[in-house]
């Protein structure tokens, strides 16, 4: 009788040892399973968005030259009007990110800065000018280099860029809706992102 009991008793002993292996193993398969499903996500995001826009302005430009000292001027103006194409775009190629198995968290390290493309059409009309302050070389790289900088102040103050970083959290928030469904931590940095609405309030 002992010998039956000793018996089952081993039998039991060996069976929780081999459950307890396999659930390991299940265990393990599963965690390499989510890695490979983050890093496929990540690989999916990982392209160029652009957010595209177009503005026109109009310009006066003006120069004058002294001559003789400041008794006697020669001035030469233009009116210059400005149509162009403008991009604010992230390559989310470039996004820096960790992922740490043991506790089963994706931090996001570091995100691009958005890449600005300005692309002027510059159409000069009523240009004046006389011999002694010609137009030259140098006024129409003046003038190209002035309206790019007042249409790079005017697109801060527009919604494109906004839109473009709008755009920019969509993608981001993919990562939280996949590490979420698969009970993985998200964080930026050392911050967890507990919700969507949390790279808003993020310095991106």
């Amino acid at each position: 009788m002992r010998k039956i009991l000793l018996g089952v008793i081993i039998t039991l002993i060996t069976l929780l040892i081999v459950k307890n292996c396999n659930d390991k193993v299940s265990d393990q398969v599963i965690l390499k399973e989510s890695s490979s499903l983050i890093q496929e996500q990540i690989n999916n995001v990982s392209k160029l968005i652009v957010t595209e826009g177009h503005f026109s302005e109009v310009f006066n430009y003006k120069n004058s030259k002294e001559i003789f000292g400041e008794y006697i001027t020669s001035e030469k103006k233009a009116l210059v009007v400005v149509n162009a194409d403008v991009y604010v775009a992230y390559d989310l190629s470039k996004i820096a990110f960790k992922i740490d198995e043991a506790t089963k968290t994706l931090t996001i390290i570091d995100i691009p800065k958005e890449e600005i493309k300005i692309s002027p059409d510059l159409e000069y009309y009523d240009i004046q000018a006389d011999f002694f302050n010609p137009f030259e070389a140098n006024d129409y790289n003046s003038i190209k280099e002035t309206v790019k900088a007042s249409l790079l102040k005017k697109l801060e103050k527009s919604e494109l860029k906004q839109n473009a970083k709008n755009r920019l959290i969509s993608e981001l928030s993919k990562f939280y809706i996949l590490t979420n469904s698969l009970g993985w931590t998200l964080k930026y940095h050392e911050t967890p992102i507990l919700l969507p609405e949390d790279f808003q309030g993020l310095k991106l």
